[in-house]
């Protein structure tokens, strides 16, 4: 029912109700029989009930267009999500291939070969993120479990995962660009950290929620920070979609802590 059609009948209803019920009263028996005040009491009781069955049913509607509209604005940020990893897929392994040629052509075959695990590794974490859709039963703490345990195998890079949240703490859309942060943060720890170990860590605070992803890598000094080489500036971005916070602390060769912090609801 469109909103044009329940604008209409707001406006008819109690019109109607009260106008038909003077019309009747005034046009049979009712006069003789029913006291004004009498009938001033029944058409407050009679607009009340109307009223109240007709604005639960109403509220009841709009509840359900906004859960459907809710629904498929997430969808659409799971969409978008996916057709961005596409895109980022596509990129990545036809660079790697461009950088794969020229190195078999100079015959720097170590270099080549570790151009291929860099194909293999990309192409793992692609299929496992289009694999499992973020509308699924799986809730985000398993899912991101999972996908850190599936990075940890690929990369050898030993994961310590710690979830302090229910289940359904964040919406759809906040969780996508969660994740998103969480696969920029550990593939720049794959890429660039020469880490042996790191860590996740989600959890409630005071006031709000907070995320830790830490390693034991070679770090950067301030002055050597690159945010386009190190996709930072992608995480900043996410973290600003939802509202958050970002902080980078990293110092050389003592590894790197990334912080988000976001409020309560």
């Amino acid at each position: 029912m469109s909103y044009r059609t329940l604008k209409i009948i707001t406006i008819l209803i109690p019109t109607l109700l009260i106008g038909g019920f003077e019309l009747i009263r005034h046009n049979t028996v009712l006069l003789r029989n029913l006291s004004m005040e009498t009938g001033n009491y029944l058409i407050i009781l009679l607009t009340l009930v109307v009223s109240y069955g007709f604005s639960t049913w109403l509220f009841k509607l709009i509840e359900e267009k906004n859960r459907r509209l809710a629904t498929e604005r997430e969808m659409r940020a799971v969409y978008e999500e996916r057709e961005r990893l596409a895109k980022e897929l596509h990129d990545n392994i036809a660079q790697t291939l461009f950088l794969l040629k020229v190195n078999l052509k100079k015959g720097k075959v170590e270099e080549a070969s570790g151009l291929v695990n860099s194909i293999d590794a990309n192409l793992r974490q692609a299929i496992f993120n289009l694999r499992v859709n973020p509308l699924e039963l799986i809730s985000f703490p398993k899912r991101i479990e999972n996908w850190l345990n599936e990075w940890s195998a690929v990369s050898g890079v030993d994961a310590n995962v710690s979830i302090g949240l229910e289940e359904e703490y964040f919406n759809p859309s906040e969780e996508v660009q969660l994740f998103g942060i969480i696969q920029e943060a550990f593939t720049n720890i794959r890429k660039h950290s020469e880490a042996q170990s790191a860590s996740f860590l989600l959890q409630k605070i005071s006031d709000g929620w907070e995320m830790k992803i830490e390693d034991d890598g070679k770090g950067f000094a301030k002055d050597e920070r690159n945010l386009n080489q190190y996709g930072l500036v992608m995480l900043k971005e996410r973290v600003e979609k939802i509202g958050a916070v970002l902080d980078i602390a990293s110092i050389k060769n003592n590894g790197t802590k990334i912080t988000v912090r976001g409020s309560d609801k």
